[in-house]
Formats: C-alpha cells, structure tokens, sequence
C-alpha cells in the first residue's frame, strides 16, 4: 500500500500505513493553520482488498458541521467522480475505500486542477468573441488572468464573475466552466442574447496559489482573499487588489461571486441586503434574479441559506458587499454543497461537477431576465 498527495492540488500527511484497517492520516493545514478542511490523496493498494482511512485531525477542521451527512469523492480516471462511504465520530474521519482497480485518487470534492484550469483557458481563447488578459501575477508568481467575452462595445451592461477566491471550493470553478462554454455555445439563444446585450469579464480562478498548495480557504501566505476587499494590497492580496482596479475600469452592473459551502446542503444565493445603500431597486433584481433561476435549475432553492444581514451590517470587506456598495449594482454570492443537495438529492453522486456545470449554464437564464433592468 503506498498513500502520496504529490501532485497538483494534493493535500495529506500520512501518519501510519501498517494496517489496511487502519490507516492513519492527517490533513494539512492551510499556510497560517487557521483554516484545513480539504484534502485530495492517491491511494495505491491490491485490487480486491478494503482499505480503512482514518483521518485523525478532523475534528480540528474549520467547519466541523461539514462533516455531518458528508462522503468523500473518488476517482480511478480522475474524470468521473462518485461517492464513497464516510464517517465522522469523536474527531475522526473514517472512508472506506474498496479497491477496483490498484490505485484511487480521493479527495473532498472533485478537483479543478491548475492544468485543467489552463486547459480552460487556452480553450475559451479560441472563440473570437474571447480574449485574455494579465490582470497581474500572484505572491507565487501565478497569473491571475482575466476572460472577457464580448465585443466590448459602448452602452452594454458589465456582467462580472468571479470564482475560487476560496480555493478548496472547486465547484466554483466546475460552474464557471459550464457557464462560459454554455455563453460561448452558438447554439444556445440565451447565451447570444446575453452577448448582445452585456460584456462579460471573468475570473475563473481567483486564488491560483491556494488551489496548486491544496488550501482550503486561503493564498500563499494564508490571506482569506474574501475578507480583503475593503482595503487589498499587493503585498498582502494581490489577486484582489488586481482584480478591482480592472472593475474600476470598467464598471460593474452585475456581480456573480461563485462559492461552495461546507455545512449547508443546498444550493442558495447571499446577497448584498446588508449593505448601507441597498435599495427597493436592487431588492427588486434580486428577486427577480433569483425566481427565474428557480425555474431554470430545479437544483437552486430560496428557502435555505444564510442568516440576511440587517441594514446597515454587512461585512464590507467580503466581495459581494463591496462590490455592490461600490457600483450600486446587483450583487450576489452563489454557493453550491460539498455534500449533497438535499433540495434534490443524489445518493450515488451527492453534488457534483457535472451539476455545477449545469448550474452555470442555468445562471445565464437568470442573468437574461434581469440585464435590461441592471440601469
């Protein structure tokens, strides 16, 4: 048996391989150990036999509810992912891994790696309505790039998209996928309505350094990105302060920050009603914004979600709250489960990429209602 988290995104430490029915691991923390809670390992064994993973610091993670009713993901061709079954008592994490083939790579959630990250990239580029641009590089010396798609013509609404400012929370960037191949579909109507009528500028992967480290929730120097936007530096926060002189520029009339959330086993939308100059108008978007995705995804709900922020409370160094006081403009945060989506649940496969990219597609016909009414 041999157990190696020695690759992209790779995130374990191995404690003790002496018994199959007890192996011992142990999750790395993020830089600044504040936050751990992701992990992403290949197991190497004998084809037939049933291993025992114990990972022991688990119950020092940073979201200890998100391992109630949780199942790790597997893979033996790192593209399809399925649910394994997992256990959390007294502080540990047990995952029964029984062996098909000789090795199984194991992880939180289905990876988004860097490479497949630059494979997107280098895909969309192709388009003629796509073009790329350096917004700047990271505190690891990453690119931090910019998708626009559009023609960039005058009097269009701005539609922002942001995505894995967390990093571990990869179906961010699965949504993102989905999104921009669905918008880029000649085919798809509500993608060249959209186009005809809004520029687009995304960032599908705002923290590049924490996603290759195998973070959970941080960058390089263990900086948690969406508590920077108030006042981001380079030394500090590159990836935001980058990424808002680049807004400033051009304006924002919609704001789409993408996330995953440990705990909640639901898809939902937080959104900016806590902010000091949020009005009957943008109220009015939201509801609007968020009716029409109900149709669209039968995977997104209302119902669930976080507590909403009184007047006048919000958190303002988190993106959506700074964004939409900045440009008074609609603003939302999407997060999508770990787990999976109790609203419409899926034993075998829990929440999924391939429903995260569903769930992008589906957020352009949200995007469609509201972008006549933006201004």
């Amino acid at each position: 048996m041999r157990i190696t988290a020695n690759f992209d995104a790779g995130n374990i430490e191995v404690i003790n391989l002496d018994d199959k029915n007890d192996v011992q691991l142990a999750i790395r923390p993020d830089v600044g150990e504040e936050f751990f809670q992701w992990f992403n390992f290949r197991i190497e064994g004998v084809v037939g036999e049933q291993y025992t993973l114990n990972i022991l610091n688990a119950g020092e993670a940073a979201y200890l509810e998100g391992w109630d009713n949780y199942q790790a993901v597997a893979s033996y061709d790192r593209q399809h992912w399925f649910r394994i079954p997992t256990f959390y008592k007294e502080g540990k994490l047990t995952i029964i891994a029984d062996m098909d083939c000789e090795s199984m790579q194991i992880a939180y959630f289905a990876p988004y790696s860097y490479e497949r990250h630059q494979d997107l990239l280098a895909a969309v580029q192709m388009h003629p309505l796509v073009s790329l641009e350096h917004l700047g590089e990271t505190i690891d010396k990453r690119d931090l790039t910019l998708v626009k798609i559009g023609d960039g013509a005058e009097g269009k609404r701005n539609i922002w998209i942001t995505a894995r400012q967390h990093p571990g929370e990869t179906m961010a960037e699965w949504l993102v996928d989905g999104l921009m191949h669905s918008l880029l579909d000649s085919d798809n109507p509500t993608g060249k309505a959209l186009l005809d009528k809004a520029n687009f500028y995304i960032v599908p992967n705002m923290n590049p350094d924490g996603s290759a480290r195998g973070h959970l929730r941080t960058n390089a120097l263990g900086v948690n990105l969406n508590r920077e936007w108030l006042n981001p530096s380079l030394e500090k926060s590159p990836e935001v302060f980058h990424t808002i002189n680049k807004m400033k520029e051009t304006g924002v009339d919609l704001f789409y920050d993408v996330h995953g959330d440990e705990a909640l086993p639901f898809v939902f939308l937080a959104g900016s009603q806590g902010t000091p100059s949020y009005n009957d108008r943008l109220a009015k978007l939201r509801d609007r914004f968020s009716e029409v995705f109900k149709l669209a995804s039968a995977d997104f709900q209302s119902e669930f979600g976080y507590d909403v922020d009184a007047p006048g409370t919000a958190n303002m160094t988190v993106a959506t709250h700074w964004v939409a006081e900045t440009f008074d403009c609609l603003a939302n945060t999407m997060e999508m489960p770990f787990k999976d989506n109790d609203n419409l649940p899926d034993p075998m496969m829990g929440w999924s990429p391939e429903r995260s990219i569903k769930l992008g597609e589906a957020s352009l016909v949200a995007m469609l209602a509201v972008v006549d009414d933006l201004r």
